[in-house]
């Protein structure tokens, strides 16, 4: 039986080639774009899960409770990890890290740049980052101790053996001694760096990160086997409050690997993150496959008439209805197996500019379980795919089939049309957040910041220009295309240094505010353009400037203050500061969240960044004076700065990515849409050539006929317009709310959604109906 079903199967692929045409390029482009979904939500899925300990490690964060809002964040006291491990018995290891900065490194006269941060002991104990040489245990014993990257032992010393024990200068200042060597971190770890070193080394240098009011350092945390979360957690909420009275925080805990998709809290309850794009790709990876199976679906029933008699004769001769049924899943099947081997094939060539689209690094040798997952899903596709019409035929009885009186049920009709509508509402849905995303990326990437970001860059100080930074400004203005230059310990692109540390006249006592603290050099306001609503900037014109503060309009909103200019505030209990100016609001942050209050002190030695306008049209020859200049004054470091305005855009890097992909896709979902479409029109306009005949004969225009073929499936389009346009409304407003600063949502956006599906509906079926208006009528009365 089963070579008598693949022999009929054949048979009626080589008979009806254009629908089996269709469906081929239909199932394989649905899989195709289902496969690629797949194994970028498989990649987002397994970030950070490659750690032997991943039920046991954790990462300690806070609530931090303000006037108006709780705060969440995993910046924690730099002491907090050796405490908990020293007094909660339940925690088998604990590491402090610091930020990924880049440095140099210098091995004799071979200099070159590297990430690495600064970690605590336990490090290589918490985190399964394999070590080629050396003992978690015992690579970060010592203070000047380095660990570094099997890469950066290669570009280093051309090797990876006998590389423990050598010595290695940071920052052309301090010796190190490697102690250890690890591989990479994989592409699917949320950090990738090149080398570590030991934390108490970090402390040194940053005496602040041993008190318990201040926070910077993450934490990180294994517990011991067959513990219970809860317990730990509820043991440790106060933690910090216990050893700092005047502490607003709450400690939690967060599985590690969970960091990376569930990253987003509002007011202290966990809004979600990354894992919505996810849940997002995997609807859409869903409605493309079922679109693809929805066109075979109407395809097959609705050519049910030509096949009516092979049921008939089979049922006639004694043929079961499951012998039936298993005949038309086989074909379903192996249309299936065939559009696999199509989809594989695009999935492998087209895997490599997915992966520069997704920023990923996803392998094309796919291994066994990817594999097998796809066939899984092939055949669910084709199981889907041909049940409907398996049952749907095998329902014939034998009287009506050899009369001819077979004819297309109320329901059958309904169940074509109402998939058809399916099918459009989910393109239009589509087509909808599309234009909608687009239309936020680019407003959040033209949006006036209240500074001007354009033709400006930014570097670390480092080296001599660390140590002479006024020296190193007022060379680096003489170099002609520099038009100004300042020094600062804020990159004004996100939260780096905050503090509720301030006091004011009229302030509730009760009140902890938290402030963005930004540490600046003279001329930063005029550097970056930014506007003062009143008083002056910071000028060398004034003595006492460093005794001076400036706010934003947010600030002195929320400090409650009339006629701010001249007035005294209160920094960290000690230190007067008169208010000299109050710029306009500009955003430090990303628009996914309010101007927060913020304010400006003068702190020229306490700067970390330099930042410099270029002249525009001048760049590339600035650009070459600017890093022989660099390379002169700075001797044994490279010049290795960032674009403002790219860094800004990389806030947006996920939005931007969701959007592309979104355009594809939608693209995608469309054409195959329109594919079923066309093979509908096409057998509809087979169907009724003796009608369009009969009508031509009668004086019918090929216009009337166009009209007359496309006008139920303009009506189709029309429903799907009604029922997806409030849909849409409510999807894509819900993914704006995300943004403090939004666009409006303008009818234009659903009603031309509308018209280009419609449009498209029209010229799909039109091409048909256009073709079968010109059908001479002799040929079309001709008898068979």
């Amino acid at each position: 039986m089963l070579r008598h079903h693949l022999l009929l199967t054949i048979r009626n692929f080589k008979r009806f080639k254009s629908s089996f045409f269709i469906n081929l390029f239909g199932l394989s482009t649905g899989l195709a774009c289902t496969m690629l979904i797949y194994l970028w939500v498989m990649d987002e899925r397994s970030m950070d899960d490659f750690h032997s300990k991943d039920t046991r490690l954790f990462q300690v964060m806070e609530h931090q409770q303000y006037a108006d809002h709780i705060m969440t964040t995993n910046s924690t006291p730099g002491i907090l990890a050796e405490a908990l491990k020293e007094e909660i018995p339940e925690i088998q290891y604990a590491a402090t890290t610091t930020w990924i900065n880049r440095f140099t490194l210098s091995n004799h006269d071979k200099n070159l740049k590297a990430d690495g941060y600064y970690v605590g002991e336990d490090f290589f104990s918490l985190f399964s980052y394999e070590l080629i040489d050396g003992q978690p245990e015992e690579v970060l014993k010592n203070k000047m101790d380095l660990v570094i990257s099997d890469e950066l032992a290669l570009k280093i010393f051309g090797t990876t053996a006998n590389v423990v024990g050598q010595s290695i200068k940071l920052n052309h200042n301090e010796t190190h001694l490697i102690t250890g060597i690890f591989k990479k971190p994989p592409p699917n770890s949320s950090y990738i760096f090149d080398f570590v070193l030991n934390f108490e080394r970090f402390k040194d240098d940053n005496e602040w990160v041993t008190h318990w009011g201040n926070n910077g350092p993450k934490t990180y945390i294994t517990l011991q086997e067959n513990i219970d979360v809860s317990h730990v957690e509820e043991k440790i909420a106060d933690f910090v409050k216990i050893k700092n009275e005047d502490s607003n925080v709450t400690l939690f805990l967060k599985k590690y690997s969970e960091n990376y998709l569930y990253g987003r809290y509002e007011n202290g309850v966990l809004a979600g993150g990354r894992i919505e794009y996810v849940r997002l790709f995997s609807i859409i990876a869903i409605f493309i496959l079922l679109i693809a199976c929805i066109n075979f679906m109407n395809l097959s029933t609705a050519r049910a008439s030509r096949r009516a008699k092979e049921v008939g004769i089979k049922k006639a001769i004694g043929a079961p209805k499951s012998s039936i049924i298993t005949q038309y899943l086989t074909e379903s099947l192996l249309l299936s197996l065939a559009s696999f081997l199509v989809s594989m094939l695009v999935v492998y060539f087209f895997l490599p500019q997915f992966n520069e689209i997704t920023d990923k690094e996803i392998p094309r040798d796919f291994d066994l379980y990817t594999i097998s997952s796809f066939l899984s899903l092939t055949l669910l596709a084709g199981l889907i795919s041909g049940s409907y019409p398996a049952i749907y035929l095998s329902g014939f009885t034998i009287v009506k089939v050899l009369k001819g009186e077979i004819k297309s049920s109320w329901a059958e009709l309904w169940a074509r049309k109402g998939l058809v509508v399916f099918q459009f509402t989910l393109s239009i849905i589509l087509i909808v957040s599309v234009v909608v995303i687009y239309k936020q990326i680019d407003f959040v990437q033209s949006k006036s910041l209240g500074y001007n970001k354009d033709n400006m860059i930014y570097f670390v100080q480092e080296g001599k220009v660390e140590k002479n930074v006024d020296v190193f400004l007022e060379q680096l203005q003489a170099i002609p295309g520099i038009v100004s230059a300042t020094s600062t310990g804020h990159t004004l692109l996100h939260r780096n240094n905050s503090t509720s540390g301030l006091e004011w006249t009229g302030k509730d006592p009760k009140a902890n505010i938290l402030f963005e603290n930004v540490r600046t050099n003279y001329g930063l306001f005029e550097t970056l353009d930014i506007e003062f609503k009143a008083g002056r900037p910071f000028s060398r014109d004034f003595s006492t400037d460093t005794s001076k503060i400036i706010f934003n309009e947010a600030a002195i909103k929320v400090m409650n203050l009339e006629d701010p200019i001249g007035k005294t505030i209160t920094l960290w209990e000690e230190n007067k500061m008169e208010i000299i100016g109050v710029v306009k609001d500009f955003h430090f942050q990303s628009l996914h969240s309010e101007v927060k209050p913020l304010f400006f002190m003068l702190a020229p030695e306490d700067t970390w960044f330099i930042m410099a306008r270029i002249q525009a049209g001048a760049e590339k020859q600035t650009f070459s004076d600017l890093e022989s200049f660099y390379m002169d004054f700075n001797p044994g470091f490279t010049l290795d700065y960032e674009f403002m305005d790219k860094e800004y855009a990389s806030m947006y890097a996920a939005e931007e990515r969701v959007s592309m992909l979104s355009r594809y896709f939608a693209g995608m979902a469309i054409a195959i849409s329109c594919l079923g479409l066309f093979g509908l029109a096409s057998f509809t306009a087979e169907r009724r050539q003796k009608e369009i005949g009969i009508r031509k004969v009668l004086g019918s225009s090929a216009l009337s006929i166009i009209y007359l073929l496309s006008s139920d499936f303009t009506k189709l389009v029309g429903v799907s317009i009604l029922l997806a346009l409030p849909i849409s409304y409510f999807l894509v407003s819900e993914w704006l709310d995300q943004f403090a600063f939004r666009i409006s949502l303008e009818a234009w956006f659903f009603i031309g959604a509308g018209c280009l599906s419609l449009l498209i509906a029209w010229l799909t079926v039109g091409a048909q109906a256009l073709r079968a208006a010109q059908i001479n009528p002799i040929d079309c009365l001709r008898d068979e």
